[in-house]
């Protein structure tokens, strides 16, 4: 299979921002957001998804950071889009479960063409470097519906928010690197009864 990456950019007037993501990759990231706990975070996207992803973004974070958070998932969103491309061969559902001390979260995915998300568990905004439990709720909807995959979080138990949007992220990683890993079975074939995804 031909390395399936994406590299794009957006700008405007609020935010700027550039990003590399190869999904084929093996773990390796250099995230500048201004932000050291959402690096944090798309570093574990990274690390546990083994995909490399450069980002460098700025924006209007003076009002807040739910610009650049937004608009960060957007990008990123579109970029797993435009690197699955038309999905062949890909196992496209998958979940994953991961612990984090008290905090344990379940994410799945399908990368079938439909961009929806289901967020359900309560996120605080104490311990998470300045960002809210909703940003973090809504730069996951943007993500998921910019990439056209259906995403389902829930929470299931924590107590600590670090801890709970952590292992969210850990979870979205390895239920991404699972979906997105061709299965040999399917021959390159698109993954879809409909014979497309999109």
């Amino acid at each position: 299979m031909n390395k399936r990456k994406s590299k794009l950019a957006r700008e405007t007037s609020e935010t700027q921002i550039s990003l590399e993501l190869n999904i084929d990759g093996r773990g390796r990231y250099e995230i500048d957001t201004g932000n050291g706990m959402l690096d944090h975070l798309l570093a574990q996207l990274s690390r546990h998804g083994l995909m490399d992803l450069t980002i460098a973004a700025k924006g209007d974070i003076h009002v807040g950071w739910h610009h650049l958070v937004e608009d960060l998932g957007i990008v990123l969103g579109r970029a797993f889009k435009e690197a699955v491309g038309e999905a062949r061969g890909i196992t496209r559902m998958a979940h994953s479960y991961v612990p984090l001390d008290e905090a344990l979260a379940l994410v799945v995915v399908d990368f079938g063409g439909r961009g929806y998300s289901v967020i359900e568990g309560e996120i605080g905004d104490s311990d998470l470097g300045g960002l809210s439990g909703d940003t973090i709720r809504h730069f996951l909807e943007s993500m998921a519906r910019e990439g056209s995959f259906n995403l389902h979080v829930r929470v299931l138990s924590g107590i600590n928010n670090h801890h709970i949007a952590e292992a969210t992220f850990k979870a979205l990683a390895r239920a991404l690197r699972a979906a997105i890993t061709p299965d040999d079975r399917l021959s390159g074939d698109i993954p879809s009864t409909k014979g497309t995804i999109g």
